[in-house]
């Protein structure tokens, strides 16, 4: 096992990862900007390095200072957390070549999957099933504009590099078709440095559902079941929960089946997540493979008691998982809230600033994971969230129950600062998402139902 590793990472994974590190008797260096200086993770870190200023392409994104801070500190593996460099498989290999065991798939699988056209052919030979698309990068407008036509409308255009949400437009007919694929050009190049797109059927209704696998070096692998992820505003979740409301056990079965023989196919190694969309038919349809651990991990956690984080940096020692299909018997309702500094009355915006009151709730089966602490200044330099609230219970009545008395718990208040739990507490109310047959469109019928439509469309 390793006696030290460095947070690639901030905020509450950052925080989260060095909780199990110090539980397995690991050392741990935290990385931080200067805007992060003062965060919870460099306080509970044995030890801390200042890598760069507060933007992240100059701190957080630098593969050289990153891996100069943990040959220097003498670390022997990095956890990347999510987001960041978590899946960049140059960093990867800069790990690999430095001597440092990158806690992930090795950068052959990442560059693989992280090639959205490359998966969803690697995908299809597996047997798993695809909206039907393009499998190769698109190579003009006229080309993609074809085959949009030849789908039929709408039709997501996608950066092939893409990720998290971003890098994607909505088409809804031919008319609109050929300034989206523009734009989406440009935002892919802009954000990814890639320009390369390709084109699939859009689902206005579908169910967004993940399957969580698990892979060692040794050949063995496992799905730990679903999340479902449905609720999303400009495809970023905001509500996971598990099991997956309303979906028959045997189509969850099959989907974690696929994504278990997906994983095998590209010689998978730690922790990933398979994305699906389900139709209103019943039928799903792979999306993409995220190479990392996800926000949403918790909620797995808690219904299978496995912590998800442990078992990544067992297997990147070398450890076999231990752990047959036959073995994982999840147990009742988790739900996941993600709490943002944001003002929902404005269209979203950040609403950071410094935090006077930070009261998390408690109670029984309640779960806060969260860097935030009365006095901490949320910086504006990163991304909006401040804290996941989870709950458990043996059924998802009682599990809404609680997460809406959770969240009504919740006390943040500084200058200027303003979150989203209020929103999430309707969203959780609304008739559809109590039912179990929301889809991912709940979102907009939210704030249709508070603002009328015209703030839906944000």
């Amino acid at each position: 096992m390793f006696d030290k590793v460095l947070i690639a990472n901030r905020g509450e994974i950052a925080l989260r990862v060095a909780r199990t590190c110090r539980e397995m008797g690991i050392r741990t260096v935290a990385v931080h900007s200067t805007d992060d200086r003062d965060s919870a993770v460099v306080s509970y870190a044995d030890e801390s390095v200042q890598i760069g200023p507060a933007p992240a392409r100059k701190s957080y994104l630098d593969i050289a200072a990153v891996v100069e801070a943990a040959l220097r500190t003498g670390a022997e593996a990095v956890h990347p957390g999510y987001g960041f460099l978590s899946e960049d498989p140059d960093f990867a290999e800069v790990c690999r070549d430095n001597g440092l065991v990158f806690i992930g798939p090795p950068p052959e699988v990442i560059a693989q999957l992280g090639d959205k056209t490359a998966a969803r052919g690697v995908m299809a030979r597996a047997g798993l099933p695809l909206l039907p698309g393009s499998l190769d990068p698109l190579g003009s407008a006229s080309e993609a504009r074809s085959l949009a036509d030849d789908i039929g409308y709408p039709v997501i255009i996608k950066a092939a590099a893409g990720g998290g949400g971003r890098g994607m437009r909505v088409v809804h007919d031919a008319a609109e078709f050929g300034r989206a694929h523009r734009e989406t050009v440009a935002v892919a190049q802009a954000l990814f440095g890639d320009p390369r797109v390709y084109v699939e059927r859009y689902l206005a209704t579908a169910r967004h559902v993940e399957i969580q696998v698990l892979c060692d070096r040794h050949g063995n692998a496992v799905h730990l079941g679903e999340r479902d992820c449905s609720t999303q505003r400009r495809h970023q979740k905001l509500v996971e929960e598990t099991p997956a409301p309303g979906l028959p056990r045997e189509l969850v079965e099959r989907m974690g089946e696929v994504s278990v023989a997906g994983a095998r196919a590209v010689g998978y190694v730690g922790a990933g997540t398979f994305e699906f969309l389900v139709g209103p038919d019943g039928r799903f349809y792979f999306m993409e493979v995220n190479t990392r651990i996800q926000v949403e991990h918790p909620v797995t956690e808690l219904v299978t008691g496995l912590d998800l984080v442990r078992a990544q940096i067992e297997v990147a020692a070398g450890a076999e998982l231990g752990l047959r299909q036959q073995d994982v018997v999840p147990r009742g309702v988790a739900i996941e809230c993600r709490v943002n500094v944001e003002d929902p009355e404005r269209d979203f915006a950040p609403a950071p600033g410094r935090l006077v009151e930070f009261s998390p709730p408690g109670g029984p089966f309640v779960r806060v994971d969260t860097h935030g602490y009365p006095g901490y200044r949320v910086p504006a330099s990163y991304d909006s969230m401040l804290a996941k609230v989870l709950v458990w219970a043996p059924d998802r009545p009682t599990a809404l129950a609680r997460m809406d008395r959770a969240l009504a718990e919740f006390r943040i208040a500084g200058p200027g600062v303003r979150t989203t739990t209020a929103f999430l507490r309707r969203v959780l109310a609304h008739e559809s998402f109590r039912a179990g047959t929301h889809s991912t469109a709940i979102v907009g019928q939210v704030l249709d139902e508070q603002h009328g439509p015209h703030r839906a469309a944000g």
